[in-house]
């Protein structure tokens, strides 16, 4: 499955991930006090295309009336699910109570998955880490808590709040919850690559696993393909011209830190790399491409040089 990334799994990277194998694709997280409002925001948010179904629209906020109210909202737009945040690190989403916070407060949890669940019809889930900081792991009272609200499936990813996207995700805890929760588990956090994703699904009886960070630039982590560098231009291009349709002129400038990603694996990349980021013109963007992938057409990803250490993303 596809993770939610803040800033990179919008709607025309969601349909690329379910191209190339994704089981199902959630949104950004969106504010439940937005979708009640509406702004022009939260509704671009808010749009999908049909060729990322089964899809969920994930939803935050810190009080339960509220966010049943926004999930209402959401069920309208007929997504596959709606799915709660419960695990975002970032200080402003904690500060006001919602995301990662809500560990602090199981019953909170609770409250909230269950006015959601009773309000909707549509399957309801919710993603979690496994605790506040390593004094305060309570994934078992939490997980209890969203059963009994109902939810139909649980996200985990495998790190406190307190660590956010440093050290490693604790995957005997996130297997410890698969084997004592009463809905399906879906397991999350440090997968980088295809057989990874099937080695993780089945030692942690899991069933499914979610990737985030592995997946920004790199699709084929979905069906274990390796792309020779030719391929990977092709790809930027159907990428490109989804941005456009979606967003207008202003997607060439949104697709930049999708190019960079795309690209950083690649000997000899790095003397385009600038050329790219700063160019404002599709058919510039292609010759840029196209005089790169034909100094290497056939160079692979394996065969190139290592990959950078992984940035920190909202996920």
């Amino acid at each position: 499955m596809l993770a939610p990334i803040a800033g990179f799994f919008d709607s025309p990277y969601r349909r690329i991930a379910r191209r190339h194998g994704a089981g199902l694709t959630v949104t950004e997280l969106v504010s439940a006090e937005g979708i009640v409002r509406m702004n022009r925001k939260t509704a671009d948010l808010l749009r999908f295309h049909p060729e990322e179904r089964p899809l969920a629209i994930q939803i935050f906020g810190n009080r339960p009336a509220l966010m049943a109210e926004a999930a209402a909202v959401v069920e309208g737009m007929e997504p596959d699910f709606i799915d709660i945040n419960m695990g975002c690190p970032a200080r402003r989403i904690c500060n006001s109570g919602s995301g990662a916070a809500l560990l602090l407060d199981p019953d909170m949890a609770h409250d909230m998955a269950a006015a959601i669940v009773k309000n909707v019809k549509l399957p309801v889930t919710a993603k979690i880490r496994i605790g506040w900081d390593d004094e305060r792991r309570g994934y078992r009272d939490i997980v209890m808590a969203l059963e009994d609200a109902g939810v139909s499936a649980i996200f985990v990813h495998g790190r406190t709040r307190a660590q956010q996207y440093a050290g490693t995700a604790d995957w005997g805890v996130i297997a410890e919850i698969a084997a004592m929760a009463r809905v399906p588990v879906v397991g999350n956090g440090d997968i980088r690559t295809h057989a990874e994703a099937l080695e993780r699904m089945s030692s942690s009886g899991c069933a499914a696993v979610m990737i985030g960070r592995g997946a920004i630039g790199n699709p084929w982590i979905f069906s274990g393909m390796v792309p020779t560098l030719a391929e990977v231009v092709a790809q930027i291009k159907e990428h490109l011209d989804v941005m456009i349709d979606f967003y207008g002129e202003r997607g060439i400038v949104l697709m930049r830190k999708h190019i960079v990603r795309y690209i950083h694996a690649f000997r000899g990349a790095r003397h385009v790399r600038r050329d790219l980021v700063v160019s404002e013109d599709r058919g510039e963007i292609h010759r840029i491409l196209d005089a790169l992938a034909e100094s290497h057409p056939d160079l692979t990803r394996e065969e190139s040089a290592a990959a950078p250490p992984m940035e920190e993303a909202e996920e």
